[in-house]
């Protein structure tokens, strides 16, 4: 029997000269980046990311 993964979600604003360092230190904790949008204004992305929630 399969068990169905639960995910979390995270919103995070991403800096065009430091997008890189942003999303190395999040994959170090362990988010997977699901999409990059812009954001508000031309100097600034948004990066939706998504991790396996931790039951318990």
């Amino acid at each position: 029997m399969s068990t169905l993964t639960r995910w979390e979600y995270l919103t995070v604003p991403l800096l065009i000269h430091a997008t890189k360092q942003i999303l190395d230190n999040y994959g170090d904790e362990g988010w997977e980046l699901v999409q990059v949008v812009p954001g508000p204004n031309p100097e600034n992305l948004v990066a939706y990311l998504k991790r396996p929630r931790v039951e318990g």
